[in-house]
């Protein structure tokens, strides 16, 4: 496991030095990491709306947008553009694909991995509110000054790899864990707006979630305190909460995940820095 880390981590770090930039035609240029998992920001020309996989992207008072892929997009995506007169242009372009592994989990508390019918309408609950702090967008581009590690530790998690629980297939890992100690404070990677401050989450246990703006917000998963609560607003490298075992983990890590409203990002792909 530790070999296919380290490898895995090589590629990572390979693919996050592809970022580039693609000029799509109709003043619209994109920057990014065009990967599945990946993000890309771009311009578009005033007066002019842009829609990316059915929303309608917010953005900034000089015209920024942002955009996500997310594990399994398909390599064909494309931008419309919706003139002053509603007449639309498609603006296509391609996503690598990538090819992800498979991660052996046991000892998960069985609770968790086969819910007993009795908490399905909590975990349905807990669920719509997380979907809802995702979709809670500021239009300042917080993220836009870069990310910073929330804590310093190993990567014991990838984002992409197909977990099996306790011998048991489950959805694949959609953040990076880092193996740190409980008690490790966390800290914000970036400015943003608390949308979610939960301490007891079925899955997830103590959980915050931050919004950077325009649809980019991050996870912080399995915390044994949370020390903020929903509409404070933090800056980069404050504490935010302690790193914990709560909910469906097998000891102290963080999960830690970004996100494009509700499309899942890798963490590693925004970072400019490997982890120390």
């Amino acid at each position: 496991m530790i070999r296919f880390i380290t490898t895995l981590l090589a590629l990572l770090t390979a693919a996050s030095l592809h970022a580039e930039t693609r000029d799509l035609g109709q003043g619209v240029q994109l920057q990014g990491n065009f990967v599945q998992g990946g993000m890309a920001t771009g311009k578009a020309p005033a007066g002019v709306t842009v829609l990316f996989q059915n929303r309608t992207l917010p953005r900034t008072a000089d015209g920024q947008f942002v955009l996500g892929f997310n594990r399994d997009d398909p390599p064909e995506q494309q931008l419309v553009l919706v003139d002053a007169e509603g007449r639309k242009q498609n603006l296509l372009f391609s996503v690598r694909q990538r090819s992800y592994d498979i991660q052996r989990v046991n000892g998960v508390p069985p609770r968790t991995v086969n819910p007993d019918p009795k908490d399905m309408a909590r975990i349905e609950r807990e669920t719509a509110q997380v979907s809802q702090a995702r979709e809670e967008v500021s239009t300042q581009a917080f993220f836009a000054k870069g990310f910073r590690w929330p804590v310093k530790g190993p990567v014991s998690g990838v984002y992409g790899s197909q977990r099996i629980f306790n011998g048991e297939p489950r959805s694949p890992h959609f953040g990076v864990d880092l193996a740190v100690p409980a008690g490790t404070p966390i800290l914000a990677p970036a400015d943003g707006v608390v949308t979610l401050a939960n301490k007891d989450l079925f899955f997830s246990g103590g959980t915050i979630i931050l919004d950077h703006g325009l649809g980019i917000n991050t996870g912080y998963l399995h915390m044994s305190k949370v020390l903020v609560k929903k509409g404070d607003k933090v800056k980069q490298g404050q504490k935010i909460g302690l790193v914990g075992s709560t909910g469906r983990a097998t000891g102290p890590h963080l999960c830690w995940r970004l996100n494009w409203y509700q499309s899942r990002l890798d963490p590693q792909l925004v970072m400019s820095t490997p982890q120390p």
